[in-house]
């Protein structure tokens, strides 16, 4: 058997070529960049459509998202190097601050959580609600961010002759890019399906928790164990025979569980379903009103 899935590089589009304002190279749109920006986009979309039917207005939701965005990709980069390339730091500590330079997904749900808490610390309300509405709509930002990183080709994983492999040169190879691109698509399915009911405050959370988690520790064991230089191929550094991301898959599955047995000891509470407060900055907001609430289908 062979791998079936072609070695793909998709051009960058070029908007201003290289001399023609004095720049030395071309000014061009990534293909990862373009996916990545789209996931963001649609995510945050999905996002603030469910949040206007449960209440939440859009000005509030909006701010929740640029935090945990924001400090979400910050941190994603810089954990990056420190986990997977600490080296780089003594000989280019410049490379810390080259966001567009690796990311790490771990890094970035770390960051995203920093930005909660800084969001909470700011707005003096309760987190939960909001991180639930965001959790909601990060399965279909996550499919495009994975699609990203399926056109770059840059997490590849085990030799192999499997028909999903990818025709890497120097022979087929799994895409881990690939692979959790496709596993998440049912995800964001059902999620999107889900968004239609209410739910106390912590599911989707605690489900894309416990549903990420395993899937994530599994497609790590598929990842390259030798370096590869004539590849441009190396071995992520792993503690006692797991990777970063697999000990943070385990506190990650844990968290899930304790949150999804709150939220079902919550399921029979009115209180649970209602629209949290609002911040008491966007309380004479008029930037946008919340749309209707749902009704608790349970």
């Amino acid at each position: 058997m062979t791998p079936s899935i072609p070695y793909l590089e998709l051009p960058e589009l070029v908007l201003v070529p290289a001399g023609s304002l004095g720049n030395a190279g071309p000014l061009s749109l990534k293909p990862f960049g373009l996916l990545v920006s789209a996931g963001v986009y649609l995510g945050a979309l999905s996002t603030t459509r469910y949040a206007r039917r449960r209440g939440v207005s859009t000005a509030v939701i909006a701010s929740f998202i640029y935090w945990v965005v924001g400090l979400g990709f910050v941190a994603g980069h810089v954990l990056d190097v420190v986990f997977y390339s600490p080296e780089r730091i003594a000989s280019d500590p410049l490379s810390l601050l080259r966001l567009w330079d690796g990311l790490s997904s771990f890094g970035g749900f770390i960051g995203g959580a920093v930005g909660a808490l800084v969001w909470r610390l700011k707005q003096r309300v309760p987190i939960l609600p909001y991180a639930d509405l965001v959790a909601s709509g990060l399965p279909l930002g996550w499919f495009f961010g994975r699609a990203g990183c399926a056109v770059v080709h840059d997490h590849p994983g085990l030799a192999s002759d499997a028909w999903f492999a990818v025709a890497y040169p120097g022979g087929g190879r799994l895409d881990l890019g690939l692979l959790e691109m496709m596993l998440t698509l049912p995800l964001a399915l059902v999620f999107l399906s889900l968004q239609r009911r209410a739910f106390p405050w912590g599911f989707f959370l605690g489900v894309l928790c416990c549903a990420y988690a395993p899937v994530r520790f599994g497609l790590d064991f598929l990842r390259i164990r030798e370096d590869v230089p004539a590849l441009d191929l190396y071995a992520d550094r792993r503690l006692a025979g797991l990777t970063p991301a697999q000990w943070a898959s385990i506190l990650l599955f844990a968290f899930g569980v304790v949150l999804l047995r709150r939220v079902l000891a919550s399921a029979s509470n009115e209180a649970a379903f209602r629209a949290p407060a609002k911040p008491a900055a966007f309380v004479d907001s008029s930037a946008a009103a919340p749309g209707e609430e749902l009704k608790a289908d349970r």
